[in-house]
């Protein structure tokens, strides 16, 4: 099973080669555009990293239950910019 930290690396390695920006990326993956991802958008985002797809809903969870400071169930933009940024740390 992948660690956190090459699950990580993968996600930073999808973000910075092949968007312009993480708001880039964050607008790809924020399907419906309501400015939130869900777990199936990050679910999509993790695919996209080439996560395996057996552990995908579990670390989908992980990330949302990490990165969710609201509480709301969802990565919204200010989440998704601190991840961002503990990511390149």
């Amino acid at each position: 099973m992948s660690t956190k930290d090459e699950i990580l690396k993968k996600v930073q390695i999808l973000i910075t080669h092949h968007f312009k920006t993480p708001e880039d990326a964050f607008r790809f993956f924020d399907e419906n555009g309501d400015g939130k991802l869900s777990k199936k958008e990050v679910k999509n985002l993790l695919k996209e990293a080439e996560i395996n797809g057996f552990i995908r809903g579990l670390v989908s969870s992980k990330l949302i239950e990490g990165y969710d400071k609201d509480n709301d169930g969802y990565i919204n933009w200010e989440e998704f910019k601190a991840a961002i940024s503990e990511i390149k740390n």
